[in-house]
């Protein structure tokens, strides 16, 4: 049985529900985490990656959407810990917080309603495919940060991503990636941005609207680790048509190689090796197989 917590108390999921007048459901006003929780079967574990650096995320999300959570990051972890344990997960599982304005009020405010939490944890494998995907660069331009900030997960703010990735299926596509107004690369519909290009590789800064991404931070840290150079620069987008590699990554998409963009192939048209390496060395930090990146991890069971 799945369940939340929700209103300070365990209860199974299709009891974790709200009224359609909620001030969330009508005007977007909530924000939320995506994180990941990885079985190593061999060892029994159920390892959470990067829990600490989520919900301070999280806590930095609320306070720009004026949430008051009633919760440290000190009590979300323990929270988490024992929402997951409870459910006694054998697979990989997708944890998901959210905070939110919970008043049935129609009034376009963030002040004077009251706020929820709950968190709710089910099974999942792979978001987008991990052995090659054919994105388009979207029409849809990325909500700039004086409309709606990039850095925190706000949850009306999906519906960019949504408009996106839509008109990416219907075309074909496996994903989109965003450009700015100012017309540099963002990053894909919900995933951080990564090129090689002569042995360096390069993400977009956070000033062109992307997320913070935790992911994106581990992947930097990782590339490094391996004697990469890592260059945090603007992209334009005719170097997304030339560059040697390419792949996205986040929470949800770990990492996803991107072999074609635009009916053009990416280098070969194949994973590359870098692309490759990166690939499997992060899975298996993941799943708490490399022994330096063990503080990514916290410990279920």
């Amino acid at each position: 049985m799945s369940l939340a917590y929700f209103k300070k108390e365990f209860v199974p999921l299709e009891q974790a529900t709200v009224s359609v007048a909620t001030h969330a459901l009508n005007y977007g006003t909530g924000c939320f985490e995506g994180i990941r929780a990885y079985y190593n079967e061999e060892q029994d574990k159920l390892y959470i990656l990067k829990l600490r650096e989520h919900y301070e995320r999280f806590v930095r999300s609320c306070s720009v959407m004026r949430i008051d959570l009633g919760y440290s990051v000190e009590q979300l972890i323990t929270l988490t810990i024992e929402l997951l344990s409870r459910q006694n997960f054998h697979q990989d599982v997708y944890i998901r917080p959210l905070a939110f304005k919970a008043d049935p009020v129609i009034k376009v405010t963030l002040e004077g309603i009251h706020d929820e939490f709950a968190v709710f944890a089910l099974p999942m494998g792979d978001y987008l495919p991990t052995n090659g995907i054919h994105v388009m660069v979207s029409s849809w331009r990325r909500l700039e940060d004086n409309a709606i900030p990039s850095r925190a997960k706000v949850t009306g703010s999906y519906v960019n991503t949504a408009l996106a990735v839509t008109d990416a299926h219907l075309a074909g596509f496996d994903d989109a990636i965003f450009l700015t107004e100012g017309g540099h690369v963002a990053e894909g519909s919900a995933a951080n941005l990564f090129m090689l290009r002569d042995g360096t590789l390069i993400t977009p800064a956070v000033t062109d609207n992307i997320l913070e991404g935790i992911t994106r931070d581990s992947i930097m840290h990782l590339a490094q680790d391996i004697g990469l150079q890592v260059s945090v620069r603007p992209i334009d987008r005719s170097e997304l048509y030339v560059c040697d590699e390419l792949f996205l990554a986040g929470t949800g998409v770990q990492i996803s190689p991107v072999t074609r963009i635009d009916h053009r192939n990416v280098g070969q048209g194949v994973i590359g090796p870098v692309t490759g390496r990166i690939q499997s060395r992060y899975h298996q930090a993941v799943r708490g197989q490399i022994p330096e990146y063990l503080d990514w991890l916290t410990v279920v069971k």
